[in-house]
């Protein structure tokens, strides 16, 4: 059974839910993947019990790398779980030392995000990242530009996906957009709908309220947080499923 950490980004409840192929379990292992210092610890601290024992001696070689009073300085902070405080507390952590500060990864081994190509010199971002392999795209998701994030959104592993929610460069704004497109999976919409932060967002509730790819269950539930007018006009839309559009009729009757 995989360890719960407390930490719930999109990148780590992938891993959580046990769907990530052995070569990106081993990226993480090593220290490649997380652009966060606690998503990176959730994620080693996932894998030194993972089934291969490939991964599993990674990740313990990859935390034994990290000297003690950095990750003591890190567990310390303020807004880490409980779980995975108590999981590096055993024989490395120190309450008494100050917080760290920066909330980058302990240990950085991963790939250089490659620089953004001049104009007619490689072609488009979309054939440059078609080039790429999943480590590639992984990398990119988490630490390239807004274009290159729009594109990936909608890369067809999951995993990539989950790494561009998971980006401390993802703005709100970008939320939004995303909650609004009909190309990307349910799964990233569905990941949006669970995040607490975002879906104070008022904008991006009727995002995706109004997109006729986010799954029928959460659509459903996001019709009493709308006001009369956008009720109205999805009461109308014929790009909604019919049970919802019927739902938002009936609801602006009887708050009438």
């Amino acid at each position: 059974m995989t360890i719960d950490t407390g930490v719930r980004t999109p990148l780590v409840e992938m891993f959580r839910r046990g769907n990530v192929e052995t070569d990106i379990r081993m990226m993480a292992a090593r220290g490649m993947l997380a652009p966060r210092g606690h998503e990176q610890l959730a994620l080693l601290a996932m894998l030194v019990d993972d089934e291969d024992a490939a991964v599993s001696t990674a990740a313990r070689e990859t935390i034994a790398e990290i000297p003690p009073d950095r990750l003591a300085a890190f567990v310390a902070r303020p807004e880490i779980p409980t779980e995975l405080r108590n999981f590096f507390a055993t024989d490395r952590a120190d309450a008494a030392v100050s917080p760290a500060t920066s909330d980058g990864p302990l240990v950085d081994k991963a790939l250089p995000v490659a620089a953004e190509a001049a104009d007619g010199e490689q072609g488009s971002a979309l054939q440059r990242i078609s080039s790429m392999n999943v480590a590639q795209r992984l990398n990119l998701a988490m630490k390239g530009s807004r274009e290159e994030r729009a594109i990936l959104i909608r890369d067809p592993n999951k995993i990539v996906a989950a790494a561009v929610l998971s980006s401390p460069k993802l703005t709100e704004m970008e939320v939004e957009g995303i909650s609004r497109m009909a190309n990307v999976s349910e799964d990233v919409l569905r990941i949006i709908s669970a995040n607490r932060a975002w879906m104070k967002n008022y904008q991006v509730a009727l995002a995706l309220a109004k997109n006729p790819k986010t799954p029928v269950a959460v659509s459903m539930n996001l019709l009493a947080r709308l006001t009369e007018r956008d009720l109205k006009m999805i009461s109308t839309d014929r790009n909604v499923p019919d049970v919802l559009r019927v739902t938002a009729r009936k609801k602006i009757v009887i708050d009438k």
